[in-house]
């Protein structure tokens, strides 16, 4: 386990799976460099054609809240 992220601690980490609406490519480039900014975020992926997004996070380091921040900044609606 990584001490400075949390990453690779097991069963400490959440993964989300669900459907945004309001993705282009270009806002779906940033919501996932955005999302990979935050300290305890570890994988970010994102179909923006369907919608379709993954993330795996550590809620120990990142709140729900600030991650659903990212979607309401860049004007995507996630469905969580």
């Amino acid at each position: 386990m990584c001490k400075e992220c949390g990453c690779g601690e097991v069963g400490g980490n959440t993964r989300l799976q669900f459907t945004a609406k309001g993705y282009t490519q270009e806002n779906a480039k940033a919501v996932e460099k955005s999302l990979l900014g935050l300290a305890g975020v570890l994988y970010v992926h994102i179909h923006a054609h369907d919608g379709e997004t993954t993330i795996d996070y550590n809620p120990g380091k990142t709140k729900l809240r600030e991650i659903l921040g990212v979607f309401d900044n860049h004007g995507v609606e996630a469905d969580i």
